[in-house]
């Protein structure tokens, strides 16, 4: 099975924690959808917020924060508002220092995905901003939602 089809093929099912996100009225474009940069930040938020409610971010004064390195976004169907987003999560790789989130947004009214995506997170000291080993709390939120 190529790529593509894999990605077609994407369920909530093959994530481990989902995020209800209503869509915005200023996040359609002139195209009335959703616009691209958009879908960045539906990701954004639903790692953090996964991150937040485990206790394993402090975005304000943590030693530790995560470094957006790469990220991608396959994008499928349109999405406008006023729809509610299913913003589907899961770790796909688990490092030393670094983490793939991969994302799936899907309509809440529908079983196949919106968007695909990921990015990667490399964890770093606040003040040096050199990789640090992942901390044992952070690594262990991150298993409850890493796929094999």
């Amino acid at each position: 099975m190529n790529e593509e089809k894999k990605y077609l093929n994407q369920t909530r099912d093959d994530y481990r924690y989902i995020l209800k996100i209503p869509t915005r009225w200023m996040d359609n474009d002139v195209y009335h959808h959703v616009n691209n940069v958009i879908y960045y930040s539906y990701f954004d938020t639903a790692v953090n917020e996964y991150l937040i409610r485990n206790n394993v971010l402090n975005y304000e004064e943590g030693k530790v924060i995560g470094l957006v390195i790469e990220t991608s976004c396959s994008y499928l169907k349109p999405i406008k508002f006023p729809d509610t987003i299913d913003a589907a999560i899961r770790v796909a790789h688990l490092g030393n220092s670094s983490v793939r989130y991969e994302i799936g947004l899907f309509n809440s009214l529908d079983s196949s995905p919106s968007a695909l995506g990921y990015f990667v997170h490399v964890y770093v000291n606040r003040s040096d901003r050199k990789p640090v080993t992942l901390p044992v709390n952070l690594r262990s939120a991150l298993e409850k939602i890493l796929v094999k």
